[in-house]
C-alpha cells in the first residue's frame, strides 16, 4: 500500500484515511471509521484525493499528514 502524494493538497489536510472500496480522502479533522471508511463527523472538511484498488485493510491506514 503506497499512501497519495501530499504535497499539492490543501494545507487544511491534516489527516488522510482510504475506505474499504479504495478511495482516498483528506480531513479537516480526525475522521471517525464506520462500517468500510471513515467520516467526518460534520466537524471539518474533507476532500476526495484520489482512487485505489480495494484494500481489505483500509482500518490501517489513517495518519496525520500535518
Amino acid at each position: 500500500m503506497s499512501y497519495p502524494d501530499v504535497m499539492h493538497l490543501p494545507a487544511w489536510v491534516i489527516w488522510l484515511a482510504q475506505d474499504a472500496d479504495g478511495a482516498w480522502w483528506g480531513y479537516e479533522a480526525e475522521p471517525l471509521q464506520f462500517h468500510n471508511g471513515w467520516y467526518e463527523n460534520e466537524v471539518g472538511r474533507r476532500l476526495r484525493v484520489a482512487a485505489g484498488e480495494a484494500n481489505a485493510s483500509w482500518q490501517g491506514t489513517l495518519c496525520r499528514v500535518r
